[in-house]
Protein backbone atom coordinates (compact mmCIF):
# COMPACT_ATOMS: atom_id res chain seq x y z
CA UNK A 1 0.00 0.00 0.00
CA UNK A 2 2.60 2.67 0.75
CA UNK A 3 4.37 1.69 -2.53
CA UNK A 4 1.49 2.46 -4.44
CA UNK A 5 0.82 5.72 -2.60
CA UNK A 6 4.22 6.23 -3.06
CA UNK A 7 4.03 5.74 -7.31
CA UNK A 8 1.11 7.37 -6.85
CA UNK A 9 2.61 10.97 -5.44
CA UNK A 10 5.12 10.23 -8.23
CA UNK A 11 2.68 10.54 -11.07
CA UNK A 12 0.83 13.61 -9.67
CA UNK A 13 4.23 15.01 -9.27
CA UNK A 14 4.77 14.34 -12.78
CA UNK A 15 1.19 16.04 -13.65
CA UNK A 16 1.88 18.83 -11.48
CA UNK A 17 5.13 19.88 -13.03
CA UNK A 18 3.73 19.44 -16.87
CA UNK A 19 0.57 21.77 -15.64
CA UNK A 20 3.05 24.39 -14.04
CA UNK A 21 5.25 24.11 -17.20
CA UNK A 22 2.18 24.64 -19.36
CA UNK A 23 0.75 27.67 -17.41
CA UNK A 24 4.06 29.18 -17.72
CA UNK A 25 5.01 28.92 -20.93
CA UNK A 26 1.65 28.08 -22.83
CA UNK A 27 0.91 25.12 -25.30
CA UNK A 28 3.17 22.20 -24.62
CA UNK A 29 4.33 20.77 -28.25
CA UNK A 30 6.38 17.20 -28.37
CA UNK A 31 9.05 17.66 -31.57
CA UNK A 32 9.97 13.98 -32.57
CA UNK A 33 14.13 14.10 -33.02
CA UNK A 34 14.65 14.50 -37.00
CA UNK A 35 17.70 13.27 -38.44
CA UNK A 36 21.29 15.22 -38.21
CA UNK A 37 21.22 17.06 -41.52
CA UNK A 38 23.95 19.69 -42.75
CA UNK A 39 22.85 22.50 -44.89
CA UNK A 40 24.18 22.36 -47.94
CA UNK A 41 26.69 25.16 -49.13
CA UNK A 42 28.42 26.44 -52.66
CA UNK A 43 31.88 27.42 -53.32
CA UNK A 44 32.56 28.02 -56.81
CA UNK A 45 31.41 26.09 -59.12
CA UNK A 46 30.58 23.20 -56.56
CA UNK A 47 28.11 22.61 -53.87
CA UNK A 48 29.46 20.90 -50.74
CA UNK A 49 28.11 18.86 -47.62
CA UNK A 50 29.88 18.21 -44.54
CA UNK A 51 33.13 18.57 -45.89
CA UNK A 52 32.52 17.01 -49.53
CA UNK A 53 31.42 17.90 -52.95
CA UNK A 54 27.56 17.05 -53.30
CA UNK A 55 26.21 15.76 -56.40
CA UNK A 56 22.31 15.37 -57.19
CA UNK A 57 20.53 12.76 -58.95
CA UNK A 58 17.11 14.07 -58.11
CA UNK A 59 13.22 14.04 -59.75
CA UNK A 60 10.44 16.13 -59.29
CA UNK A 61 7.30 15.25 -57.71
CA UNK A 62 5.46 18.59 -57.96
CA UNK A 63 2.16 16.90 -56.59
CA UNK A 64 3.35 16.28 -53.21
CA UNK A 65 2.02 19.20 -51.34
CA UNK A 66 -1.31 18.68 -52.85
CA UNK A 67 -1.24 14.88 -51.92
CA UNK A 68 -0.04 15.18 -48.42
CA UNK A 69 -3.79 17.50 -47.35
CA UNK A 70 -6.21 14.26 -47.62
CA UNK A 71 -6.17 11.47 -45.16
CA UNK A 72 -6.66 9.01 -48.33
CA UNK A 73 -3.77 10.19 -50.71
CA UNK A 74 -0.79 11.15 -47.98
CA UNK A 75 0.44 7.51 -47.54
CA UNK A 76 1.64 8.00 -51.33
CA UNK A 77 4.36 10.84 -50.06
CA UNK A 78 6.02 8.42 -47.62
CA UNK A 79 6.02 6.21 -50.75
CA UNK A 80 7.22 8.21 -53.09
CA UNK A 81 10.28 9.14 -50.45
CA UNK A 82 11.03 5.86 -49.42
CA UNK A 83 11.29 4.44 -53.07
CA UNK A 84 13.40 7.00 -54.36
CA UNK A 85 15.85 6.70 -50.77
CA UNK A 86 16.25 3.15 -52.37
CA UNK A 87 16.99 4.13 -55.30
CA UNK A 88 19.47 6.43 -54.06
CA UNK A 89 17.95 10.04 -54.88
CA UNK A 90 19.00 13.01 -52.59
CA UNK A 91 16.65 15.90 -53.48
CA UNK A 92 13.18 16.64 -55.27
CA UNK A 93 11.83 19.34 -56.66
CA UNK A 94 8.22 20.64 -55.65
CA UNK A 95 5.90 22.60 -55.26
CA UNK A 96 5.69 25.20 -52.67
CA UNK A 97 2.72 27.08 -54.11
CA UNK A 98 -0.79 26.65 -54.78
CA UNK A 99 -2.91 29.63 -55.36
CA UNK A 100 -6.39 30.20 -55.17
CA UNK A 101 -7.09 26.65 -56.10
CA UNK A 102 -8.50 23.34 -55.63
CA UNK A 103 -6.13 23.03 -52.16
CA UNK A 104 -4.68 26.65 -52.31
CA UNK A 105 -1.93 27.50 -49.78
CA UNK A 106 -3.12 30.88 -50.42
CA UNK A 107 -6.45 31.06 -50.48
CA UNK A 108 -6.19 34.92 -51.33
CA UNK A 109 -3.55 37.93 -51.01
CA UNK A 110 -1.31 36.90 -47.54
CA UNK A 111 -4.32 34.50 -46.10
CA UNK A 112 -3.28 31.35 -46.04
CA UNK A 113 -4.80 27.31 -45.11
CA UNK A 114 -3.46 26.49 -42.88
CA UNK A 115 -4.52 22.69 -43.25
CA UNK A 116 -2.60 23.12 -46.36
CA UNK A 117 0.85 24.07 -44.66
CA UNK A 118 -0.06 21.62 -42.20
CA UNK A 119 0.78 19.00 -45.57
CA UNK A 120 3.45 21.09 -46.84
CA UNK A 121 5.09 20.79 -42.81
CA UNK A 122 4.86 16.87 -43.51
CA UNK A 123 6.43 16.64 -46.93
CA UNK A 124 9.58 18.25 -44.99
CA UNK A 125 9.18 16.04 -42.40
CA UNK A 126 8.46 13.22 -44.50
CA UNK A 127 11.73 13.67 -46.85
CA UNK A 128 14.06 14.24 -43.70
CA UNK A 129 13.47 10.67 -42.50
CA UNK A 130 14.42 9.32 -45.69
CA UNK A 131 17.40 11.40 -46.17
CA UNK A 132 15.81 13.20 -48.99
CA UNK A 133 16.07 17.35 -49.77
CA UNK A 134 13.91 19.39 -50.91
CA UNK A 135 14.56 22.11 -53.76
CA UNK A 136 10.68 24.17 -53.09
CA UNK A 137 9.73 26.15 -56.00
CA UNK A 138 7.52 29.66 -55.07
CA UNK A 139 5.68 30.48 -58.04
CA UNK A 140 4.90 29.33 -61.32
CA UNK A 141 4.72 31.18 -64.64
CA UNK A 142 2.09 29.19 -66.01
CA UNK A 143 -1.58 28.99 -64.49
CA UNK A 144 -1.04 25.81 -63.30
CA UNK A 145 -1.69 26.13 -59.50
CA UNK A 146 -2.83 29.86 -59.88
CA UNK A 147 0.96 30.93 -61.02
CA UNK A 148 1.68 34.99 -61.68
CA UNK A 149 -1.79 34.64 -63.66
CA UNK A 150 -3.94 34.15 -59.91
CA UNK A 151 -1.70 37.32 -58.45
CA UNK A 152 -2.80 39.16 -61.00
CA UNK A 153 -6.24 38.37 -60.58
CA UNK A 154 -6.17 39.20 -56.98
CA UNK A 155 -4.52 42.89 -57.82
CA UNK A 156 -7.39 43.26 -60.68
CA UNK A 157 -10.14 42.49 -58.49
CA UNK A 158 -9.07 44.36 -55.75
CA UNK A 159 -9.15 47.45 -58.01
CA UNK A 160 -5.28 48.03 -57.31
CA UNK A 161 -3.92 46.53 -60.27
CA UNK A 162 -2.17 48.40 -63.30
CA UNK A 163 -3.50 45.49 -65.69
CA UNK A 164 -5.16 42.67 -66.40
CA UNK A 165 -1.95 41.17 -67.90
CA UNK A 166 -0.41 38.26 -66.50
CA UNK A 167 3.15 40.19 -66.59
CA UNK A 168 2.27 42.57 -64.59
CA UNK A 169 3.15 40.06 -61.80
CA UNK A 170 6.96 41.69 -62.50
CA UNK A 171 6.13 45.00 -62.70
CA UNK A 172 3.21 46.19 -60.35
CA UNK A 173 4.07 47.43 -56.98
CA UNK A 174 0.86 45.70 -55.51
CA UNK A 175 1.68 42.73 -56.57
CA UNK A 176 5.39 43.05 -55.30
CA UNK A 177 4.24 43.75 -52.20
CA UNK A 178 1.59 40.46 -52.52
CA UNK A 179 4.83 37.94 -53.15
CA UNK A 180 7.11 39.03 -50.67
CA UNK A 181 4.50 38.81 -47.91
CA UNK A 182 4.19 35.21 -49.32
CA UNK A 183 7.77 35.00 -49.42
CA UNK A 184 8.22 36.01 -45.81
CA UNK A 185 5.32 33.89 -44.67
CA UNK A 186 6.89 30.65 -46.27
CA UNK A 187 10.36 31.43 -44.90
CA UNK A 188 9.11 31.99 -41.60
CA UNK A 189 6.44 29.35 -41.06
CA UNK A 190 7.32 26.74 -38.13
CA UNK A 191 6.97 23.20 -38.83
CA UNK A 192 4.02 22.43 -36.34
CA UNK A 193 5.84 18.85 -36.46
CA UNK A 194 9.36 19.77 -35.72
CA UNK A 195 9.10 23.30 -34.51
CA UNK A 196 11.54 24.18 -36.81
CA UNK A 197 11.50 27.60 -39.35
CA UNK A 198 11.42 26.90 -42.95
CA UNK A 199 14.40 29.41 -43.47
CA UNK A 200 16.28 27.33 -40.32
CA UNK A 201 15.43 23.75 -41.81
CA UNK A 202 18.46 21.92 -43.78
CA UNK A 203 16.12 19.59 -45.70
CA UNK A 204 15.32 22.26 -47.43
CA UNK A 205 18.38 22.03 -50.12
CA UNK A 206 17.13 25.77 -52.20
CA UNK A 207 14.66 27.54 -53.46
CA UNK A 208 13.29 28.63 -56.31
CA UNK A 209 12.16 31.96 -57.36
CA UNK A 210 10.18 30.98 -60.59
CA UNK A 211 9.18 28.05 -62.70
CA UNK A 212 10.12 29.04 -66.16
CA UNK A 213 9.87 32.73 -65.97
CA UNK A 214 9.24 34.38 -69.07
CA UNK A 215 7.96 38.35 -69.91
CA UNK A 216 7.55 38.11 -73.21
CA UNK A 217 6.30 42.25 -73.18
CA UNK A 218 9.52 42.81 -72.58
CA UNK A 219 11.66 41.24 -74.75
CA UNK A 220 14.65 43.06 -73.54
CA UNK A 221 14.60 41.11 -70.33
CA UNK A 222 14.76 44.24 -68.29
CA UNK A 223 11.88 43.72 -66.37
CA UNK A 224 12.46 40.57 -65.61
CA UNK A 225 16.04 40.87 -64.66
CA UNK A 226 14.73 43.76 -61.83
CA UNK A 227 12.13 41.68 -60.39
CA UNK A 228 15.04 38.98 -59.86
CA UNK A 229 17.33 41.01 -58.67
CA UNK A 230 14.49 42.75 -55.87
CA UNK A 231 12.43 39.51 -54.78
CA UNK A 232 16.05 37.19 -54.80
CA UNK A 233 17.61 40.21 -52.85
CA UNK A 234 14.42 40.05 -50.71
CA UNK A 235 14.59 36.36 -49.70
CA UNK A 236 17.91 36.65 -48.82
CA UNK A 237 17.16 39.48 -46.46
CA UNK A 238 15.01 36.95 -44.53
CA UNK A 239 16.86 33.68 -45.26
CA UNK A 240 20.61 33.54 -45.45
CA UNK A 241 21.16 29.71 -44.77
CA UNK A 242 19.50 28.41 -47.91
CA UNK A 243 20.86 28.96 -51.80
CA UNK A 244 18.77 30.13 -54.13
CA UNK A 245 18.13 29.88 -58.00
CA UNK A 246 16.06 31.33 -60.63
CA UNK A 247 13.87 28.60 -62.11
CA UNK A 248 15.43 29.57 -65.73
CA UNK A 249 14.85 27.16 -68.54
CA UNK A 250 18.40 28.23 -69.90
CA UNK A 251 17.39 30.34 -72.87
CA UNK A 252 20.12 32.51 -74.10
CA UNK A 253 18.68 36.63 -74.32
CA UNK A 254 20.07 39.56 -76.11
CA UNK A 255 22.71 39.75 -73.93
CA UNK A 256 24.28 37.13 -74.94
CA UNK A 257 26.44 36.77 -77.82
CA UNK A 258 25.19 35.26 -81.12
CA UNK A 259 26.96 32.06 -80.91
CA UNK A 260 25.36 31.29 -76.91
CA UNK A 261 21.77 32.54 -78.71
CA UNK A 262 23.04 29.99 -81.33
CA UNK A 263 22.45 27.22 -78.99
CA UNK A 264 18.76 27.85 -78.46
CA UNK A 265 16.16 25.57 -80.52
CA UNK A 266 15.39 28.01 -82.56
CA UNK A 267 15.19 32.19 -82.66
CA UNK A 268 11.99 32.56 -80.90
CA UNK A 269 13.89 31.34 -77.38
CA UNK A 270 16.05 34.59 -77.19
CA UNK A 271 12.36 36.91 -77.26
CA UNK A 272 10.88 35.43 -74.36
CA UNK A 273 12.20 38.90 -71.90
CA UNK A 274 14.17 35.57 -69.99
CA UNK A 275 18.10 35.81 -70.27
CA UNK A 276 19.89 32.97 -68.90
CA UNK A 277 23.38 34.68 -68.42
CA UNK A 278 21.81 37.83 -67.09
CA UNK A 279 19.89 36.77 -64.47
CA UNK A 280 22.15 33.99 -63.60
CA UNK A 281 24.91 36.30 -63.33
CA UNK A 282 22.45 38.09 -60.25
CA UNK A 283 24.97 38.08 -56.88
CA UNK A 284 21.79 36.73 -54.76
CA UNK A 285 21.45 33.51 -56.98
CA UNK A 286 23.39 30.78 -56.03
CA UNK A 287 22.99 28.46 -58.82
CA UNK A 288 21.96 28.32 -62.44
CA UNK A 289 18.94 26.12 -63.49
CA UNK A 290 18.37 24.73 -67.02
CA UNK A 291 15.30 22.47 -68.41
CA UNK A 292 15.52 20.17 -71.65
CA UNK A 293 12.72 19.12 -73.50
CA UNK A 294 13.50 18.56 -77.05
CA UNK A 295 10.12 16.55 -78.11
CA UNK A 296 8.92 20.30 -77.71
CA UNK A 297 11.50 22.22 -78.49
CA UNK A 298 12.18 20.12 -81.86
CA UNK A 299 8.55 18.96 -83.29
CA UNK A 300 8.94 16.47 -85.72
CA UNK A 301 12.37 15.47 -85.22
CA UNK A 302 13.54 12.34 -85.22
CA UNK A 303 15.54 10.48 -81.62
CA UNK A 304 18.24 10.63 -83.37
CA UNK A 305 18.66 14.71 -83.68
CA UNK A 306 17.18 14.70 -80.14
CA UNK A 307 20.10 12.67 -78.78
CA UNK A 308 22.64 15.05 -80.87
CA UNK A 309 21.14 18.05 -78.93
CA UNK A 310 21.81 17.00 -75.78
CA UNK A 311 25.45 17.53 -75.67
CA UNK A 312 25.17 20.81 -77.56
CA UNK A 313 22.61 21.99 -74.99
CA UNK A 314 24.30 20.55 -71.76
CA UNK A 315 27.85 21.31 -72.88
CA UNK A 316 26.80 25.07 -73.61
CA UNK A 317 25.93 25.05 -69.85
CA UNK A 318 27.82 23.41 -67.82
CA UNK A 319 30.61 25.84 -69.91
CA UNK A 320 28.71 29.03 -68.39
CA UNK A 321 29.06 27.69 -65.53
CA UNK A 322 32.69 26.95 -65.36
CA UNK A 323 33.75 29.98 -67.21
CA UNK A 324 31.33 32.93 -66.95
CA UNK A 325 28.71 32.50 -64.26
CA UNK A 326 31.69 30.83 -61.66
CA UNK A 327 28.41 28.63 -60.37
CA UNK A 328 26.96 25.11 -60.44
CA UNK A 329 24.47 24.04 -62.97
CA UNK A 330 21.63 22.31 -62.22
CA UNK A 331 19.39 20.10 -65.18
CA UNK A 332 15.91 20.99 -63.06
CA UNK A 333 13.58 19.45 -65.58
CA UNK A 334 14.09 16.88 -68.47
CA UNK A 335 11.68 14.52 -69.57
CA UNK A 336 10.91 12.52 -73.07
CA UNK A 337 7.19 12.56 -74.44
CA UNK A 338 5.37 9.41 -75.38
CA UNK A 339 3.18 11.39 -77.46
CA UNK A 340 6.00 11.39 -79.99
CA UNK A 341 5.04 9.34 -83.03
CA UNK A 342 8.43 7.41 -82.95
CA UNK A 343 7.82 6.99 -79.05
CA UNK A 344 9.00 3.76 -77.81
CA UNK A 345 9.75 3.23 -74.19
CA UNK A 346 12.91 1.74 -74.68
CA UNK A 347 14.05 5.12 -76.04
CA UNK A 348 13.98 6.74 -72.56
CA UNK A 349 16.97 4.71 -71.30
CA UNK A 350 19.42 6.11 -73.68
CA UNK A 351 18.09 9.36 -73.28
CA UNK A 352 18.51 9.13 -70.05
CA UNK A 353 22.23 7.51 -70.00
CA UNK A 354 23.21 10.60 -72.17
CA UNK A 355 21.98 13.02 -70.09
CA UNK A 356 23.37 11.43 -66.43
CA UNK A 357 27.23 10.84 -68.40
CA UNK A 358 27.46 14.26 -69.29
CA UNK A 359 26.77 15.14 -65.13
CA UNK A 360 28.95 12.45 -64.16
CA UNK A 361 32.04 13.25 -66.18
CA UNK A 362 31.59 16.67 -64.69
CA UNK A 363 31.50 15.76 -61.48
CA UNK A 364 34.38 13.21 -61.78
CA UNK A 365 36.43 16.53 -63.57
CA UNK A 366 35.06 18.99 -60.89
CA UNK A 367 33.25 20.58 -63.56
CA UNK A 368 30.09 22.85 -62.46
CA UNK A 369 27.51 20.72 -63.39
CA UNK A 370 26.12 19.63 -60.29
CA UNK A 371 22.89 17.48 -61.14
CA UNK A 372 19.93 16.90 -62.91
CA UNK A 373 16.26 16.13 -61.62
CA UNK A 374 14.28 14.06 -64.14
CA UNK A 375 10.68 14.88 -64.93
CA UNK A 376 8.80 13.25 -63.17
CA UNK A 377 7.71 10.14 -60.80
CA UNK A 378 4.64 9.49 -59.42
CA UNK A 379 3.72 6.29 -57.48
CA UNK A 380 0.65 4.01 -58.70
CA UNK A 381 -2.96 4.99 -58.79
CA UNK A 382 -2.17 9.02 -60.13
CA UNK A 383 -3.11 8.49 -63.26
CA UNK A 384 -4.83 12.45 -62.74
CA UNK A 385 -1.19 13.17 -62.19
CA UNK A 386 0.81 12.15 -64.92
CA UNK A 387 1.54 14.20 -68.22
CA UNK A 388 3.25 12.48 -71.38
CA UNK A 389 6.62 12.68 -69.18
CA UNK A 390 5.51 10.72 -66.05
CA UNK A 391 7.07 7.13 -64.87
CA UNK A 392 6.71 4.84 -62.12
CA UNK A 393 9.90 3.92 -62.12
CA UNK A 394 9.50 0.81 -60.23
CA UNK A 395 7.64 -1.11 -62.52
CA UNK A 396 10.03 -0.40 -65.39
CA UNK A 397 13.11 -2.41 -63.81
CA UNK A 398 15.62 -1.30 -66.73
CA UNK A 399 14.72 2.30 -66.41
CA UNK A 400 15.19 2.06 -62.52
CA UNK A 401 18.58 0.58 -63.04
CA UNK A 402 19.91 3.45 -65.04
CA UNK A 403 18.24 5.92 -62.73
CA UNK A 404 19.89 4.15 -59.64
CA UNK A 405 23.47 3.57 -61.58
CA UNK A 406 23.69 7.20 -61.59
CA UNK A 407 23.36 7.36 -57.56
CA UNK A 408 25.95 4.68 -57.31
CA UNK A 409 28.37 6.67 -59.46
CA UNK A 410 27.76 9.88 -57.97
CA UNK A 411 28.43 8.47 -55.08
CA UNK A 412 31.33 7.17 -55.83
CA UNK A 413 32.82 10.48 -56.47
CA UNK A 414 31.53 11.79 -53.20
CA UNK A 415 32.93 9.71 -50.72
CA UNK A 416 36.03 8.40 -53.06
CA UNK A 417 37.23 4.98 -51.62
CA UNK A 418 35.07 5.07 -48.50
CA UNK A 419 31.64 5.28 -51.26
CA UNK A 420 31.19 1.50 -50.66
CA UNK A 421 30.56 1.40 -46.82
CA UNK A 422 28.98 5.05 -46.37
CA UNK A 423 26.08 3.39 -49.18
CA UNK A 424 26.07 -0.22 -48.89
CA UNK A 425 22.11 -0.21 -48.85
CA UNK A 426 21.46 0.80 -52.42
CA UNK A 427 24.18 -2.41 -53.50
CA UNK A 428 25.81 -0.63 -56.11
Amino acid sequence: MIAMKGRLYTVIGLATCVAFFYMCFGDFEFHPPQPKMWFVERNGTQFFLDGRPFYVNGWNSYWLMDQAVDEFSRPRVRTMFKAASRMGLTVCRTWAFNDGTYHALQVSPGQFDERVFKALDLVIVEAGKNGIRLLLSLVNNLEAYGGKNQYVKWAWEEGVGLSSANDSFFFDPSIRIYFKTYLKTILTRKNHITGIEYKDDPTIFAWELINEPHCMTDPTGDTLQEWIEEMAGYLKSIDKKHLLTVGHEGFYGPSSPTEKRSVNPSEWESTLGADFIRNSKIPTIDFASIHFYPDQWMPGQPFTEKLKFVSKWMDSHIDDGDKDLRKPIMLTEFGLSNLNKDFNHSQREPFYEAIFNIFYKSAKAGRAGAGTFLWQLLVGGMEEYNDDFGIVAWERPSLYGVIKDQSCRLAEVRFGDSWARSLSELNC
